[in-house]
């Protein structure tokens, strides 16, 4: 089975086509491969496919064989992987995800996609900045499509992330278990953030939980909508923006090849 892998902003995933392959059990799959000693290692496994409602289908599964509605960084990898192996030559391009059907716009220089803009479609927020039970964090509660839990830090670089993340992530107030991005506001802005994904532990970048971090940061007052937010994560950075007009948050991105190989 041939795969390939690609990361956007440090965000690593094991990519197959199965256009031309066949996954009979990606959740087994994803495990195998993400092992960062024994397998590929990536935070988990991408699968691209035909769609009946948008020009191709994702699918991703997290590092534990758990299935995600949705990726951002892996999404720009998907537009990069179509357009490059010519299985496209359109722009945007329309990707169906369990999270929905999402827009990406491809900046393309000399054949080469250098960035990718995603329309991740209008965030769902519940409680804002309030105390979360049994802990000592207050936190803000966004749906980008999949759950995400911002808690606001005067300084993250050295959080122990391998400690704090897991209890939080399978805290009671979350039943179906949920990210978690520790953020630091620089000014209005810039902010810094680290995660701890649900189902992959500490990732160098989430691109879905950089929008739930943004969003966060405007209910809070902290910055504003229809600016540029620049999200800076272990792995790079990733500009947010909400446009309020339509009421849609705008990602944007890198997205780059590092090999590709064959599953043995």
């Amino acid at each position: 089975m041939n795969f390939t892998k690609m990361h956007g902003a440090g965000n690593d995933y094991i990519y197959i086509n199965t256009f031309e392959e066949t996954v009979d059990d990606p959740a087994a799959l994803s495990v195998k491969v993400s092992h960062r000693h024994f397998g590929v290692g990536s935070d988990g496994l991408v699968l691209i496919g035909p769609s009946d409602v948008a020009d191709f289908r994702m699918r991703i599964f997290n590092a534990d064989g758990s299935e995600a509605q949705m990726c951002g960084n892996a999404s720009r990898c998907v537009a990069k992987y179509v357009y490059e192996n010519g299985m496209t030559a359109k722009n945007p391009i329309t990707l169906e995800t369990n999270a929905g059907i999402k827009t990406l716009d491809m900046q393309i220089e000399g054949g080469k996609v250098r960035a990718v803009t995603v329309d991740m479609g209008a965030p769902v927020v519940g409680e804002l900045n309030r105390p979360l039970p049994d802990t000592q964090y207050k936190f803000t509660r966004v749906s980008m499509g999949n759950p995400h839990c911002v808690i606001f830090m005067d300084e993250v670089d050295s959080l122990p992330l391998w400690q704090i993340g897991p209890p939080l992530e399978n805290h009671p107030a979350f039943p179906e278990r949920t990210n978690v991005e520790f953020v630091r506001v620089i000014d209005r802005q810039a902010i810094q953030m680290r995660v701890w994904e649900r189902g992959s532990g500490e990732t160098l970048a989430c691109g879905t939980g950089a929008c739930a971090s943004a969003v966060a940061c405007v209910l809070n007052g902290f910055c504003d909508k229809d600016s540029d937010i620049l999200v800076h994560l272990c792995g790079g950075d990733l500009v947010i923006r909400w446009d309020s007009a339509k009421n849609t948050i705008l990602k944007t991105g890198p997205a780059q090849f590092v090999c590709k190989g064959e599953l043995l």
